[in-house]
């Protein structure tokens, strides 16, 4: 009996990220919808779940003004983001810790006023679970950005890519219970903008 890796787990990605893989870039179009749907920081504390080379993160620290915490479950994510913020301000902490199952103690504050979570939701095994985690730490009249493929939308026949998006299903477990719920379409995205 074989078993497969979380692919929520640093199992699943260190090798990925330890290899040179890198992913979709953090472009203009989605950098508006992101300044448009959460503001600005004014020193407040924002955390990027599944930061990957840090972009997100420093897109919330040096150009809105968020305290920023970016978390990846991959050193080798975790290491490629800092060595990236070179910048003559002190950047976002970056800190190795798997969000599905890691004492969220060890996070720098006790809640964030923003967290994102771009390109991740996917990949999470227990969707309800990693809400309810993200619901522990979102503060009162916090925003929770989201940005994940919609299955269906790309035009391929590989089955591996067509894989890619949430289905409508847990579209719908991603956005029960929440107060408020905008979203914003960028080609086979979708970003969605929550409220408690």
């Amino acid at each position: 009996m074989t078993t497969t890796a979380s692919t929520a787990s640093a199992s699943y990605w260190e090798p990925l990220w330890a290899q040179g893989r890198r992913y979709r870039q953090l472009d203009d179009a989605e950098r508006r919808l992101l300044d448009e749907h959460i503001g600005p920081g004014r020193a407040r504390p924002a955390l990027d779940i599944g930061s990957g080379d840090g972009a997100m993160a420093r897109h919330l620290h040096h150009e809105l003004g968020y305290r920023t915490t970016g978390v990846d479950c991959s050193p080798s994510a975790i290491a490629l983001a800092a060595a990236q913020d070179t910048g003559p301000c002190p950047g976002p902490v970056w800190k190795c810790l798997d969000i599905t199952t890691d004492d969220l103690t060890a996070l720098p504050e006790p809640a964030y006023a923003v967290i994102t979570c771009r390109l991740v939701y996917r990949w999470m095994d227990d969707k309800a679970a990693f809400l309810s985690r993200v619901r522990q730490l979102l503060a009162r009249g916090g925003v929770f950005w989201v940005v994940t493929e919609i299955t269906g939308r790309r035009t391929t026949t590989d089955p591996a890519l067509l894989g890619l998006g949430i289905t409508p299903a847990k579209a719908e477990t991603l956005t029960a219970g929440w107060s408020v719920v905008r979203t914003a379409d960028l080609d086979v995205l979708r970003c969605y903008a929550l409220h408690p």
